[in-house]
């Protein structure tokens, strides 16, 4: 079918539906001639050729009434088999589309019921051909199996459009799913993001007026130089939180004054910061530097980041040990900071927050292993490994 055919039929579906049960018709009356030309006793010609135009013409609702189109074309060409015609496909032609499309679009048990009822009646009527009284094959086998081979041929058909929609809902709900939990995802990677942000620079800040509030007597000037960097840490707090929300604009709002996204890069700015809040950070590289991808570079100053924010608040002592170890497949990072004896410090648990959990779920998203706990000579330990080479790493890590 060529295209201005098919774009034709699209526009106008009455046109072709008429066209093909005129075209229909010639093809029935031509059989029922012909039918006529080769019986030794030739059967009425205008009765039967009534009745074939008849039987087509009630196939013109058989989309909205199938069941009764079907009993309308089964009499029709029940009555050609008594008037003494041998029912052939050309015959038949209306009671078999009529059949095919009850087959389609009806319940099984009915389609089922129908097929059976038509052929019987089918068979029945062959016992009124006398001339093919001696050939049960040609007037009653024959025009029973067209019928069921026009009723199993539209089951074939139902069954293939329900198994088709099947997968297309199925399809749809994946789809649905998919989008859901890409969204919940997301939701946990922002919520995450602002957790880090907001946590670490409030925590150094509230470190920052603590220490300030405490030598303000003791060493004013002391305390007026770490006053005087307590607007560097809000103000860094400010910036990376105007990043991090600007990622739920959308698509056409600018995003040209966002600034990037912070890596290992800016590890001594987080040492600095830390130093001002009254925590003494050693940082320690091993191994030959690596260019990050942006996803894993984040990934890796979170983690030191939240550790660090946790030394801030739990430990009982105000130094950490940070090392960055570079192989060539892993990055392992480790956060280590010493205890008072007979003092451990506390891990948070339920109910004390999610830096822990967060620092988990950024290790395993691209890829790695993470472990913290007491060392048994005492202290803190938070290590992580995030593979160098993962292929599918991804920047939202």
């Amino acid at each position: 079918m060529s295209t201005s055919w098919q774009r034709r039929a699209a526009t106008r579906p009455k046109y072709v539906e008429a066209t093909t049960l005129v075209v229909l018709s010639v093809f029935t009356v031509s059989g029922v001639v012909v039918t006529r030309a080769v019986m030794p006793q030739a059967p009425v010609l205008w009765p039967g050729v009534a009745l074939s135009v008849v039987a087509c013409a009630a196939l013109y609702r058989r989309l909205d009434r199938p069941l009764a189109v079907l009993a309308v074309t089964l009499l029709c060409t029940m009555g050609q088999g008594a008037l003494g015609y041998l029912l052939t496909p050309l015959v038949m032609g209306p009671l078999l589309w009529a059949q095919y499309t009850a087959s389609v679009r009806t319940p099984r048990r009915a389609s089922r019921n129908s097929a059976l009822t038509a052929a019987a009646g089918i068979a029945v009527t062959g016992l009124f051909v006398p001339s093919f009284h001696d050939s049960p094959m040609l007037s009653i086998v024959n025009p029973a199996a067209w019928v069921l081979m026009s009723a199993a041929f539209g089951a074939y058909v139902r069954v293939r459009r329900e198994y088709a929609a099947a997968r297309a809902e199925h399809a749809d709900r994946q789809r649905e799913e998919e989008a859901r939990h890409r969204v919940i995802q997301e939701r946990m990677r922002i919520a995450r993001e602002l957790h880090d942000v907001v946590a670490h620079h409030l925590t150094l800040a509230d470190a920052q007026a603590g220490t300030a509030a405490h030598l303000a007597r003791a060493d004013p000037g002391k305390a007026l130089e770490i006053i005087g960097r307590l607007p560097e840490t809000t103000a860094a707090a400010l910036r990376e939180l105007k990043a991090t929300v600007g990622l739920l604009r959308e698509d056409t709002d600018p995003g040209h004054d966002l600034t990037p996204a912070p890596g290992l890069g800016q590890l001594p700015a987080l040492v600095d910061a830390c130093s001002a809040a009254g925590l003494e950070v050693s940082v320690t590289v091993e191994g030959p530097s690596r260019p990050l991808t942006p996803g894993l570079d984040l990934t890796a100053y979170r983690i030191v980041q939240e550790a660090l924010t946790n030394v801030s608040k739990h430990a009982a002592t105000r130094t950490a040990r940070v090392r960055v170890a570079y192989t060539p497949h892993y990055l392992t990072l480790t956060v280590t900071n010493d205890t008072v004896p007979g003092r451990p410090a506390p891990v948070p648990g339920p109910g004390r927050g999610f830096g822990l959990l967060g620092m988990r779920e950024r290790a395993a998203a691209a890829g790695g292993t993470f472990h913290a706990g007491h060392l048994p000579r005492g202290g803190f330990e938070v290590a992580c490994t995030l593979p160098l080479d993962r292929p599918d790493e991804s920047p939202a890590s």
